[in-house]
């Protein structure tokens, strides 16, 4: 139970930390490996949690196939413009403040809340099924969700080999 508790915490804090580190990092491809950084910090938790099926999918579909076409984007992307772009670096004192009232709206809400935060465990029948039972609900009551989400990737995609097809040429 003990260890249990220390690999959660361990992906928590590495996933929040490399998320971090993601967004605040200028050179892209830093930001891109922090990316890949949470996204197996990620998959941690979901093999800790039994949830087997969201574990490969978030080792072969985001870990895997979207961190390759970012990699692409980043490739294609011209990044001397953008390293001599005029920064603006002025509204520091500004985005602080919102962050931190933004942050002060979430605390309250989390103490006003505390004791309705109840969240039930989940059926022993659940975590022996979990495959079944998420392909069920996608197949069964998120269909039309999911189908739409498999034609904007698909549009994405075309997208993003006309775009490069263009520069090549």
């Amino acid at each position: 139970m003990m260890l249990a508790k220390l690999l959660f915490y361990f992906f928590a804090l590495l996933a929040v930390g490399s998320a971090v580190l993601m967004v605040t990092r200028r050179n892209i491809v830093h930001a891109a490996v922090f990316l890949v950084t949470t996204l197996l910090a990620t998959a941690g938790i979901f093999l800790q949690l039994e949830a087997e099926f969201l574990f490969v999918v978030q080792l072969l579909v985001y870990a895997g196939g979207i961190m390759v076409l970012f990699v692409f984007v980043i490739m294609l992307v011209n990044l001397d413009i953008e390293m001599r772009a005029v920064r603006f670096n002025k509204q520091w004192t500004v985005a602080g403040a919102l962050a931190f009232v933004l942050a002060m709206q979430v605390l309250t809400a989390l103490w006003v809340g505390r004791k309705t935060f109840h969240l039930p465990a989940a059926p022993a029948a659940l975590a022996e099924r979990n495959t079944e039972t998420v392909a069920d609900a996608l197949f069964s009551h998120f269909v039309l969700a999911f189908e739409v989400a498999s034609i904007l990737l698909l549009v994405a995609m075309i997208g993003a080999v006309v775009m490069g097809k263009r520069r090549a040429e």
